[in-house]
């Protein structure tokens, strides 16, 4: 299996068993070796009081992109530290994209930019390291 069908197969056994991911209605539009993007809708159970959505909405968004980024070596990752600065509000029926890079990789740690984009202009930006195990997913 070459570098990119082990990839996608990660993911999609990653996304098969997240109920979390589906239930938010993430999309996988790319998937590869150390990058991987995604969209989702924005919907009315994710608004907060204010009418915007729920900032842990972008985060889990982020999340999910750093997470099958950084599993599609194949070594089961997680995440050790994260962070987001949002830089835009987004409403119901908005659109979000993230899009995940990765930026250095070693033996055992992995860092990674996330940034989440509505119609071209970055609406939020997500740092995450994670801890690679020795763990092979297949």
């Amino acid at each position: 299996m070459d570098k990119q069908e082990l990839a996608e197969k990660v993911v999609d056994t990653m996304f098969t068993n997240d109920p979390f991911s589906q239930w938010l209605g993430i999309e996988r539009i790319k998937v590869g070796p150390g990058i991987c993007v995604l969209q989702m809708k924005i919907r009315k159970e994710m608004l907060n009081g204010f009418s915007i959505a729920h900032g842990g909405i972008a985060y889990c968004l982020a999340d999910s992109a750093l997470a099958f980024a950084s599993n599609s070596h194949g070594r089961k990752s997680l995440s050790v530290e994260t962070s987001i600065s949002h830089t835009v509000s987004i409403h119901e029926g908005d659109t979000i994209i993230a899009t995940a890079e990765e930026v250095n990789l070693t033996n055992k740690i992995g860092i990674y930019y996330i940034t989440v984009t509505m119609e071209g202009n970055t609406i939020a930006l997500f740092r995450g390291t994670v801890y690679r195990t020795s763990k092979e997913w297949f």
